[in-house]
Order: structure tokens, then sequence, then C-alpha cells
């Protein structure tokens, strides 16, 4: 489907390109959105006569991105979740869960502007784009842990899991007797291991 976009669109263009999508994009997303009309004589009209209005919106709503962007572009929020282990979450971390947090904190975001690729399903910091307008865009770092102490030690720039591993692996030692037969277990020596065999 041909469409022509009212607002610039990541990856498709910007105000006033015609381009072709997917029939279910347009339907979906774009149209719905107003971020696009169908592309034909009388829409073309319409947009033209309306350009400048358009053109001269957009701009303004740029430099209120421009302005808010200031106070959350950097900004560092911590979450404070469950996890196993191996630092997996019991659950994820949404785009809802981040838009919440931020508006808490001050910030007028909404979850549509948070742009997550992948939910966060691990502790450990996250960097995370917040698009606030087609053209502003900025980065907010999402500190995910399992208590505040462990949020502390992460943005100190402390690895909390690889120490995890470090302090496991020190406290597990295994015998090691020179003289035991390749298979043979530090508790049972070869001889009797061969025995059990003979009896089985």
């Amino acid at each position: 489907m041909e469409v022509i976009l009212l607002e610039r669109v990541e990856k498709l263009g910007a105000i006033g390109d015609i381009v072709t999508v997917k029939n279910g994009y347009a339907r979906n997303f774009l149209l719905p959105n107003k971020k696009a009309l169908r592309s034909n004589a009388a829409n073309r009209k319409v947009f033209e006569a309306n350009r400048a209005h358009l053109e001269a919106e957009n701009a303004k709503k740029r430099e209120q991105a421009m302005t808010e962007s200031k106070d959350i572009d950097g900004k560092s929020v911590t979450l404070i979740r469950q996890a196993s282990n191996t630092g997996q979450l019991y659950g994820s971390v949404s785009a809802r869960d981040l838009a919440e947090l931020l508006h808490a904190d001050g910030a007028h975001v909404n979850k549509s502007q948070i742009v997550l690729n992948k939910p966060i399903k691990a502790i450990g910091l996250h960097e995370v784009k917040v698009t606030l307008h087609p053209e502003v865009s900025v980065t907010v770092k999402v500190n995910v842990a399992r208590s505040p102490e462990e949020a502390d030690l992460q943005a100190q720039g402390v690895d909390v899991m690889a120490e995890m591993f470090e302090r496991d692996e020190a406290g597990f030692t295994e015998d090691y007797d020179p003289n035991a037969e390749p298979g043979a277990t530090a508790e049972v020596p070869a001889a009797e291991q061969e025995g059990e065999q003979a009896e089985a």
C-alpha cells in the first residue's frame, strides 16, 4: 500500500514522503496512529494544503521533545526484581515497567516511547532507548538487581554475576588422587569399583 507520511517514521522516511508499506503495517499502525494517509489524488491535495501547518506543528513538538530530553538523557533508574542464582529474572522487565519507573522519577514518558528490542530478562545494567519524538531519542540506563546493595555494586561497575561465580568456584575444591585410575571417583578406590562391576 502506498502512503503519505505525516511525520518522520524511522526506517521509512520524512514528512511528505510517499512510501510503499505492507498493508497490515499501514492498516494496523500508520493509519490508526495518524502517522500517514493513503496515497491517492485527493489525499495528496489535502496533504499539500496542510503541509506548512504539519511541518510547523512537527517543529514545535520537536522543540518540546528536545527540552524534555535534557532531563531524561543518561538518567539512571534502579529496578529491584527477584532472580535465580544464575541472574535470570523470574518474569521480565517490560516497557510498561520502565515507563512507570521513569514517571515516578518525574519524567513524562509513556510506554509506546520506550524502545525495547527484547524484554530484559537478566540482572545487570541495560541501556534502553526512549523516543520522545520521531527525531529525538535518548538513552536511559536501567540497573536491574536483586537488592539495593547489589544495585549499588552494579552502579559502581562491579559485575555481580562474575563475582558470584568466582566465589562459588573458590568454595568448591575436588580431592585429587594422583594414583587413581581415569574414571575412578575420589571416595571409592579403583580396585573396589572393579570388584563391584565384576559382581554386577
